[in-house]
């Protein structure tokens, strides 16, 4: 027989029982579904991650006290060496006479509070002390009106840049320029408004109030390290500009070859590398158990298509009395397996498709279904169906056509 011939066989019989037929392929289509679902968010994920959360700005890093801490161990050890970042490591690295690579510098401190504009109050805002600069180095666009300046920054002035939750809370079609909102009480005046930035995993990104950061210190006090936020001259230099960051400070630290940083530089890269290892691990524990509910999938196959090599033993019978071969026997049992692992293998993957799509939608993440991974779990699926009726198939090739026909 052909195989479009026993295909078409097979496709009568897994019609001819519907129910039985999508109760037997469960296990594949969760085990499917569960695979692609996971890469797809895991791919999206990565996506946003790296645009979004572990974008620090243009060809820019981030130089702190603490850099990436993995573990507890590592911050306590970190709390004990690690020196607090100062304005005049700022300035040694403005002013570094051997400056190739490093574009700009700006400090940054921040914290959560209250802003209030009349009887209206806006809670757990983000409020940033910057360095007028920031603007060149920072990823937040201006919309309207400007950013911090140099003058507001030498002389204290309380003038802030806001994000659009703030404008769209207190002044809702209203031109929000020049308008005073208050920060612990101190009256500050709107100079600028950002660019939207929507929702980071649910959570806004534009709930936050800039100011100059000798007026952020002046508000909440000067104790504690600054975080120092460097601009390399493009994108293939910033490795070269975290070298040259990385002399200075060790310089100015009198550190020895041997010791290590006691301060902390993190990368676009370096965040963007931890968080993929990571979501690979948890990819691959999660692949791992969906894997097992193939297996269940590939057991139930087998059992089912020996029931069906038992039900229908007069029928295979019959075939062999009219000159149906071994081998044509065998190829239909086979050929019912695998096209049954494979709809479900279709039908799983579906259903991760929507269902992935849906959950993207909620996050707003980016997704698109994995081209390699949708063929390796559909041909994965057929590979179980493939597995799972050779032993079906190979017993009802084996029976006795006198014997079957007798079968009642």
């Amino acid at each position: 027989m052909s195989v479009i011939e026993t295909t078409k066989i097979a496709l009568d019989a897994i019609w001819a029982h519907k129910l039985r037929s999508f109760l037997t392929l469960l296990g594949v289509i969760i085990g499917v579904a569960a695979v692609i679902i996971v890469v797809m968010l895991v791919e999206g994920f990565n996506a946003y991650f790296k645009e979004q959360v572990a974008d620090l700005g243009s060809n820019a890093f981030l130089v702190s006290r603490f850099g990436l801490i993995t573990s507890l161990e590592e911050f306590i050890r970190a709390a004990k060496q690690n020196k607090d970042i100062t304005y005049e490591d700022l300035e040694a690295i403005l002013s570094n006479p051997r400056r190739r690579y490093v574009r700009d510098a700006a400090a940054l401190k921040s914290t959560q509070g209250t802003v209030k504009y009349g009887s209206r109050v806006l809670q757990d805002v983000v409020i940033r002390g910057v360095s007028y600069n920031m603007v060149e180095i920072d990823n937040v666009h201006v919309a309207e009106g400007r950013y911090i300046s140099r003058e507001e920054e030498q002389h204290n002035r309380t003038a802030c840049f806001v994000g659009a939750d703030i404008v769209k809370e207190f002044f809702p079609g209203i031109d929000p320029l020049g308008k005073e909102i208050k920060l612990s009480g101190l009256p500050f005046r709107i100079v600028g408004v950002a660019e939207e930035m929507g929702t980071m995993l649910g959570q806004p990104q534009d709930n936050f109030v800039v100011i100059p950061v000798s007026t952020f210190e002046k508000l909440y006090g000067t104790r504690g390290s600054i975080s120092i936020r460097v601009a390399a001259i493009s994108a293939d230099a910033i490795d070269k500009a975290v070298d040259e960051v990385r002399v200075v400070l060790r310089n100015r630290r009198h550190l020895k070859y041997h010791e290590p940083d006691n301060f902390g530089i993190l990368t676009s890269e370096a965040i963007n590398n931890f968080y993929q290892s990571v979501t690979r691990t948890i990819q691959i524990a999660i692949i791992g158990v969906a894997s097992i509910a193939l297996v269940v999938g590939g057991i139930v196959i087998m059992n089912i298509m020996l029931v069906s090599v038992a039900e229908r033993t007069r029928e295979i019978g019959i075939r062999k009395s009219v000159g149906a071969r071994r081998g044509d026997i065998l190829m239909q049992f086979l050929s019912e397996s695998v096209t049954l692992s494979t709809i479900g293998g279709l039908i799983g993957m579906g259903l991760a498709y929507l269902g992935g799509r849906l959950v993207a939608w909620q996050l707003g993440l980016p997704v698109a279904l994995p081209l390699g991974w949708t063929v390796a779990a559909l041909v994965i699926s057929a590979t179980v169906g493939l597995f799972s009726g050779v032993y079906p198939a190979y017993r009802a090739a084996g029976l006795d056509p006198v014997e079957s026909l007798r079968f009642e």
